[in-house]
């Protein structure tokens, strides 16, 4: 037997298949359901289950309600590297925080190519989330998620997005107008409040999150009639992006 033959011969295959599991979650940019990791890795449902339960326990993945992320023990293994599931599991743990604390949906999105994308949304239970009949893509100009990164994005990107999507007015409160948004956005406070422009009923408050690669947005919807946007809540939102951003940075994702 070569030497080659006799390592293999005492490899564990457990072992092999739990890493192998890990290695596709933390390569994903959404959570994966238990199905999914069994279909992509040819093992029976019961073997994957098996080994993700271990997986949790140990800390290496959590459980979310859509499906597996990387635990809080996982993500220092890939320091400095582009594993998307990185990304995903330090926004879904500042997003996770957010409902808790401030009892609100809390969403995050990136700027990427020169477009404004929707990356991760967790629900609180008393503030269901806006539902986005109208793509992130192209309502931007009306969300306070959109309006946040337009207004940190160097100027001739900004101009270069607003040209090739038009202000459409998706409620009567929608700022349409070119010349009135971009003043808004010359104007920003360091966060973006928004109110029923995208949606009636609905307000929302966005915080930038920068950081070496990354240009996003964090935030929250409230319906109008729960409660305003107060000095404490905008702390609070702040806090988390601070905290995220500097995840984000230390990892370079």
């Amino acid at each position: 037997m070569s030497a080659r033959e006799t390592e293999a011969a005492t490899l564990i295959g457990s072992v092999q298949r739990a890493l192998r599991l890990v290695d596709i979650v933390a390569n994903s940019a959404r959570p994966i359901p238990v199905k999914a990791l069994a279909t992509a890795t040819s093992l029976t449902p019961g073997t994957t289950y098996n080994l993700t339960r271990t997986l949790i326990h140990e800390g290496y993945l959590q459980a979310q309600p859509d499906g597996l992320i990387l635990g809080p023990r996982f993500p220092s293994l890939y320091e400095g590297r582009d594993a998307r599931g990185v990304f995903l599991a330090r926004v879904r743990a500042a997003l996770n925080t957010i409902t808790d604390e401030i009892g609100a949906t809390a969403y995050l999105s990136r700027f990427d190519d020169g477009e404004v994308h929707l990356i991760d949304v967790v629900d609180a239970v008393h503030d269901p989330r806006v539902e986005f009949w109208v793509g992130m893509e192209d309502s931007a100009h009306a969300t306070a998620l959109g309006k946040q990164i337009l207004s940190v994005v160097p100027e001739g990107e900004r101009l270069d997005y607003l040209s090739r999507h038009p202000l459409a007015e998706l409620t009567p409160r929608t700022v349409s107008d070119r010349r009135l948004l971009l003043a808004q956005l010359d104007h920003s406070k360091g966060w973006v409040v928004e109110q029923g422009e995208y949606s009636i009923g609905t307000t929302c408050l966005a915080v930038p999150v920068i950081a070496p690669g990354v240009t996003a947005s964090l935030a929250i919807s409230l319906r109008e009639d729960r409660r305003p946007v107060d000095p404490e809540i905008i702390a609070k939102l702040q806090a988390v992006a601070r905290t995220l951003a500097f995840e984000l940075g230390a990892t370079q994702l």
